[in-house]
């Protein structure tokens, strides 16, 4: 903002130790046409780092040599306390050394004191105003863009970190059901063909297989996620039916936990229109999480109904928790909510992250709630009625 657009005077600082000069300068300031101008003055160094510490004037007039030192070792100690601002070097002639040193100090202009006139003063004052306007939004942007880069780069680190632990996490989770796999065959070889023993094994092998399968799937789903392959098949059903599918999935992993499921759905149809496989997939994975993380004699519930144009469905229990700086990120691929966790039952990181995906790709809505560690976790879903979605994203 220049003089003749600001809403106060422009108050101007001469730093000199002469006071003739003083007046001088006082002079040219009050015959600069149609200017609107106040002029302050200190003598000595010292008063003068203060005074524009203080940032209480639009420019400073500093001369070349105040005392032992100079205007440009002002400007210096200025800048080093952090404290600078729009510079005119006054000079008492000029030298091609002095005018190099000033421009490389920051100074704005820099002015000979004998040729000093009021138009020149006064262009010399509007330029170092905007000069300095200029330096302090290209310094706000760079400030913002290091911040903005500093948070990506941190967002990167935190990602390549919980990369890491995801695929430590997965070798384990490979191999945790080939021990009792080859546990099962080697039962099945020492058993004679014992009709019960073969049964025994064999409801340990198709436990095994469909942990694998189960894991397997995830991780080709996120695959084709990120890959643009992923699609839907689309067709009108009751919301509670993919509930019952996923309550029929998961219920052996609650009674091995001896955590109580209960369900809690309408009589009355709900009816959405979405990829009947895929839903029970959500409420799959978050039920196999309730499982996981609630201790033994502990409970769950899954309510579905409507509400006005939605249809609602809520898991809850009274299990671990999620603590508060987990929480916001609890959907984001590779976050386990617990890392404490030995690894069988801390998972992947990647079953909420599928949550979240497939209920957007369902044009629905999916939050989680927590009030901490050890006082239950509560996931909140919403869906459009069939009747109140005209059209659908197929991917």
């Amino acid at each position: 903002m220049t003089a003749k657009t600001r809403d106060r005077p422009t108050r101007l600082l001469l730093i000199d130790d002469d006071p003739d000069d003083y007046v001088l300068t006082r002079g040219v300031v009050a015959d600069i046409p149609g200017g609107d101008y106040t002029i302050d003055w200190e003598r000595d160094f010292a008063s003068g780092i203060e005074a524009i510490c203080r940032g209480e004037h639009d420019v400073y007039l500093i001369d070349y040599r105040i005392g032992e030192k100079t205007g440009l070792d002002l400007w210096r100690t200025a800048r080093e306390r952090a404290c600078p601002g729009p510079m005119i070097l006054l000079t008492g002639q000029s030298e091609y050394e002095i005018d190099l040193a000033a421009q490389e100090a920051g100074a704005a202009e820099f002015l000979e004191k004998d040729r000093l006139e009021p138009k020149l003063l006064e262009r010399a004052i509007r330029y170092s105003i905007r000069q300095h306007e200029n330096e302090r939004a290209l310094e706000r942007k760079v400030s913002e863009r290091t911040a903005e880069l500093k948070a990506a780069n941190e967002e990167l680190k935190d990602l390549a970190r919980r990369k890491d632990e995801f695929l430590a996490t997965l070798g384990h989770e490979l191999r945790n059901p080939l021990a009792p796999m080859r546990n099962a065959l080697e039962i099945m070889r020492l058993g004679d063909g014992s009709p019960e023993v073969v049964g025994r094994a064999r409801g340990i092998l198709d436990r095994q297989v469909r942990t694998m399968v189960r894991l397997i799937d995830d991780l080709l789903d996120v695959s084709r996620f990120f890959t643009g392959k992923f699609r839907l098949h689309v067709e009108t059903h009751d919301l509670g039916d993919a509930v019952r599918d996923a309550v029929e999935s998961v219920s052996p992993l609650f009674q091995q936990a001896g955590v109580a499921l209960t369900a809690d759905l309408p009589a009355e149809p709900v009816r959405v229109r979405g990829d009947r496989l895929r839903l029970a997939q959500v409420f799959t994975n978050v039920l196999a999480n309730a499982a996981k993380y609630t201790p033994a004699g502990g409970g769950c519930t899954v309510a579905v109904a409507p509400a006005g144009d939605r249809a609602c469905a809520c898991v809850s229990d009274n299990g671990m928790g999620i603590p508060p700086d987990v929480l916001p990120n609890v959907f984001d691929l590779f976050t386990q909510v617990d890392r404490t966790l030995d690894r069988s039952r801390g998972g992947l990181g990647i079953g909420l992250a599928l949550v979240r995906k497939l209920v957007d790709m369902h044009e629905g809505t999916v939050t989680a709630h927590s009030d901490g560690a050890g006082k239950g976790t509560r996931f909140d879903f919403q869906f459009p009625l069939a009747d109140a979605t005209p059209t659908h994203r197929r991917s």
